[in-house]
């Protein structure tokens, strides 16, 4: 791939950002949903490449998507697959939560991992604990691992899960270890990425989230060195059935090199409301601020960018040739 694609596709976050921005704390997420994937699908269409979605977000809960197999890009330039979730935490958005973002992920063709929309158990770190973690060992045992790789305490230790009664038994052995935890209402991929940043204070995600957010969450870690482990977990007849004609081993421990291939991946985000990663949108009158986040796996560079856009000089977010 080419390196100025990176700032190309840091466009297509923040136009997303900033449209989903604009309906938080309003109570629809799937308007706020809607608004991200048709900015994302406009700038999109501007930048140099040939692109296939093979992730797409929205099949799950019937929500506005990019749909996967969609074609996105002018048509020339590299040939990617792109993972996409225009806006991961709807529900947050329409509470007016924290920590949602706009993601994006894109590697050679071929090197992502077709995941379906449906669930899977996840554990992620950052790069301190590469090769501690084990995801079919118990919740103390991987705890103890990350404490020692941390060179922390357990009782230091903060991990992060999502705020869901599925997660009570993960919660009450974290509790009983010893653990601090941060649970979070929505937005599992902010959650993983985190671990990867001594700011954020987080230092492991645990539990049972998107399949397609997993493998968005593995690229972000794959360029910053960090680790995820995930398992499908299909809740019905008709999902194991799917996985079965995908050719997906449910037993199978999927690892990074199962969910992003190759030496070179990328990805974006922007924030649309705030978190501990990046600030969110925030509107002055004729322009607008985002705060985003880039990275790329084959060269390591992790790019912070802060961004002023100009509603009138680019109300639609792009500038037509």
């Amino acid at each position: 791939m080419e390196r100025s694609l990176s700032m190309e596709l840091v466009r297509v976050t923040e136009a997303a950002a900033i449209k989903s921005a604009r309906w938080m704390g309003r109570g629809k997420k799937n308007e706020a949903d809607d608004a991200a994937t048709t900015a994302m699908r406009t700038v999109f269409d501007t930048i140099p490449m040939r692109g296939t979605v093979v992730i797409g977000e929205g099949e799950m809960d019937e929500a506005p998507m990019l749909y996967i197999g969609e074609k996105l890009g002018t048509g020339q330039g590299p040939q990617v697959d792109v993972a996409v979730d225009p806006l991961e935490g709807t529900n947050i958005v329409a509470s007016g939560g924290w920590n949602a973002l706009s993601v994006l992920a894109v590697a050679d063709h071929g090197n992502l991992l077709h995941a379906p929309d449906m669930y899977m158990d996840k554990i992620a770190v950052g790069p301190e604990a590469v090769g501690q973690i084990d995801i079919n060992a118990s919740v103390q045992d991987n705890l103890k691992s990350v404490a020692k790789a941390k060179n922390k305490d357990i009782e230091d230790l903060v991990a992060t899960v999502l705020n869901r009664p599925r997660h009570e038994k993960i919660i009450a052995e974290l509790r009983e270890a010893g653990a601090r935890i941060k649970l979070i209402d929505d937005g599992d991929v902010a959650g993983a990425i985190n671990t990867a940043f001594d700011h954020t204070g987080v230092d492991i995600l645990f539990g049972l989230g998107g399949a397609p957010e997993g493998v968005i969450a593995a690229v972000a870690l794959k360029c910053l060195g960090g680790e995820i482990q995930g398992k499908l977990n299909p809740q019905n007849d008709q999902e194991v059935e799917r996985c079965k004609k995908m050719g997906l081993d449910l037993n199978k421990v999927l690892r990074m090199e199962d969910l992003v291939k190759g030496d070179d991946a990328i990805f974006a985000a922007t924030g649309v409301t705030d978190g501990e990663l990046l600030r969110g949108v925030q509107f002055k009158g004729t322009y607008g601020l985002t705060y985003s986040v880039v990275m790329r796996a084959k060269s390591g560079t992790v790019r912070f960018i802060d961004g002023r856009h100009s509603f009138k000089k680019k109300p639609n977010l792009v500038i037509k040739p």
